[in-house]
């Protein structure tokens, strides 16, 4: 550990008592307000290069909680419906609407999204074996997204969590379960996008 001592005894003594994200925005506050001297000793240079990160830190986070906050209005006024979806956050929903575009009429089925997407299931059966695997093609940044929010229901969201324990008695495997869990989002994300489209559009509902 090479920061100063009086820093590494503050942190040590703060550390039972708070968390781990406020442990480290502590710790980068008290960095950015250090006041190093004629930098003629070790100790004046290291706090002058923690505080010139810290401060970098700092700035970088602003701009992040910036963007996300702009980011977070455009997808929720976008397709409110998506971002009404369970683990669909800003990040997320901006990629997909990035695939579908100004005119989501050009993706004519939800098994259209989900090959775009890289989602739909390849057969891959050898002899008595039924099974199907990944699908390699497609975006693959909404593909990432997709898996984000497969992720966060896996923890979280309880029918999500029924399914995964009810699929693993059944002896899939966790990537199988994934790759389902995402072709089920991929039908999810489409309906979701296409009912704010037509809204918009002033048309009913598909059935």
């Amino acid at each position: 550990d090479h920061l100063p001592q009086d820093h590494r005894r503050e942190r040590s003594s703060r550390a039972p008592r708070v968390t781990r994200r406020s442990s480290r925005k502590a710790l980068i506050d008290r960095c950015a307000g250090y006041r190093p001297r004629s930098m003629a000793t070790t100790v004046d240079s290291a706090k002058h290069s923690l505080r010139a990160l810290a401060r970098r830190w700092l700035d970088l986070d602003a701009e992040i909680r910036s963007h996300d906050a702009v980011l977070d209005d455009l997808t929720a006024q976008a397709s409110p419906t998506l971002r009404d979806g369970y683990g669909i956050g800003p990040d997320t929903a901006a990629e997909i609407l990035i695939v579908f575009g100004d005119n989501p009429d050009r993706i004519r089925s939800e098994a259209a999204f989900a090959k775009l997407c890289g989602t739909c299931p390849i057969p891959a059966s050898s002899g008595l074996t039924n099974k199907h695997r990944l699908y390699r093609g497609g975006h693959r940044q909404a593909n990432a997204a997709l898996y984000r929010t497969v992720i966060v229901r896996m923890r979280f969201h309880q029918p999500t969590i029924d399914y995964v324990a009810r699929r693993t008695a059944e002896g899939l495997s966790k990537k199988d379960i994934i790759r389902c869990l995402k072709r089920f989002l991929a039908r999810e994300v489409h309906q979701r996008v296409m009912i704010d489209h037509r809204a918009r559009q002033g048309l009913a509902p598909a059935a």
